[in-house]
């Protein structure tokens, strides 16, 4: 590797872990300020999105040019591709994180309403997936990233119990429908958040093995390759170049 490839790989990252800690702040803004009733949390997650879109369009074109230019190979190709697909998970979970601080504040409007505590359980266990899945890309740790892919089945069943309770609302009570269904949004918009995180927990994966694990569960992953020692007594594939 040039040293060239290697500063413009490095600097590239870094853009990304600077996306990554404002969106992160941004789920956690989000999230809490739901949870607490807090008022006034859209306004301020709307003035971090302007920041966030054009770090997002920056990194991607930091991508597309160490593509043109230095024709990257092997792990070096899938370093550029993981950050171009975990710059766009980024971006979609700010946005996410707008859309429930807009809900919030809707439900402002009823606070008498309360809320299921289920939903408090499902928003930190999407903020600590999204905190878990960009350290285990900053360590390439493999063993995290599978753990955050497993986790997501529990945020799944966190929103199916939230969205049963806002059923058992408009069941009890036809006037709050409005409500339930700002509600409703913010959950299916957390539980959105979640799938991101595996989206990444994927990425981390195919970055460090080289394996795809899209809709594939871990027992189907295949086994680490050989290990170089070993693999250096076989003529290259194709398969390296990926």
């Amino acid at each position: 590797m040039s040293k060239h490839l290697e500063r413009d790989l490095e600097s590239l990252e870094q853009d990304l872990l600077a996306q990554s800690a404002v969106v992160e702040e941004m789920i956690r803004l989000a999230c809490r300020g739901l949870c607490e009733r807090r008022v006034g949390v859209s306004e301020e997650l709307l003035q971090r999105e302007p920041q966030i879109n054009h770090r997002e369009v920056r990194i991607e074109e930091e991508c597309l040019k160490i593509l043109a230019l230095h024709q990257p190979v092997a792990v070096d190709l899938r370093r550029v591709t993981t950050v171009l697909k975990v710059n766009g998970d980024l971006e979609r979970i700010a946005d996410l994180a707008v859309n429930i601080g807009e809900r919030n504040d809707a439900l402002v409007a009823w606070p008498y309403l309360q809320l299921p505590d289920m939903l408090e359980k499902m928003s930190d266990s999407a903020i600590e997936m999204v905190r878990d899945v960009l350290d285990a890309f900053v360590e390439s740790d493999v063993a995290r990233a599978h753990q955050v892919r497993r986790r997501d089945d529990q945020v799944d069943a966190y929103n199916r119990h939230v969205i049963s309770e806002v059923y058992r609302w408009v069941e009890a009570d036809p006037a709050s429908i409005e409500p339930a269904l700002h509600l409703f949004s913010a959950s299916r918009h957390i539980e959105r958040i979640a799938d991101h995180a595996t989206n990444i927990a994927e990425d981390v994966i195919y970055l460090v093995e080289g394996e795809i694990a899209r809709h594939r569960p871990d027992s189907y992953l295949m086994p680490p390759r050989p290990t170089p020692s070993s693999a250096s007594r076989n003529p290259p594939g194709d398969a390296e170049l990926i």
